[in-house]
């Protein structure tokens, strides 16, 4: 069974999410920590709460990208993870090439379309209404050395409806999200078996 981190920078939803599902045999990993990129992330204490242990690695105390993702790692490799899962990562990561292939990312769209850098949160949901789509939905991909541009693992989409708002359109994103990132991991990690 592989030994999972998840990176937090909020409420870490998608987190708790990944943690549940592996404790009721849904994905088959094993969370050993949480890495949280400031200490004013909600979901810290909601992840200590289910037992997971918890380390805060803040980005201003760094001088560099580098420096910064080098600490997230060795924290990661400290607990013995060998597979990383980016839940609402908001900091840029370098990717050396011994973490290359396990590091994986959800995005509340559609990739290609709608990501890169400045592209997280409500600014997707915005973005996608003023494109007029027809639909949306979130993507699992692999993290490589540009924002939201590695490999796709699995999309789910969702349908924009008449009059949404970004709000309406980000709650049904975030269900897709809640359906579809299990489901990507637990494919990803029976891949590497």
């Amino acid at each position: 069974m592989r030994r999972l981190a998840f990176f937090i920078s909020g409420t870490g939803g998608n987190a708790l999410n990944l943690l549940r599902a592996c404790r009721e045999g849904r994905v088959a990993g094993l969370p050993v920590l949480g890495v949280a990129s400031t200490a004013k992330a909600g979901g810290i204490a909601r992840l200590e709460a289910e037992g997971l242990p918890m380390a805060v690695v803040a980005r201003g105390a760094f001088a560099s990208d580098e420096a910064f993702s080098e600490a997230c790692y060795r924290a990661a490799e400290a607990a013995g993870a060998e597979v990383i899962c980016l839940c609402g990562w908001l900091k840029k990561l370098t990717v050396p090439t011994r973490w290359s292939g396990r590091i994986l990312n959800i995005h509340p769209g559609l990739l290609p379309r709608f990501g890169g850098d400045g592209m997280y949160g409500m600014h997707v949901h915005r973005a996608v209404l003023a494109a007029g789509e027809a639909e949306s939905g979130a993507t699992v991909h692999l993290v490589d050395a540009e924002y939201d541009h590695g490999r796709i693992l699995d999309q789910l989409r969702v349908p924009v409806l008449p009059g949404d708002t970004p709000e309406d359109l980000q709650r049904r994103v975030y269900g897709a999200e809640m359906e579809l990132y299990p489901r990507a991991l637990e494919a990803y990690l029976g891949q590497r078996d």
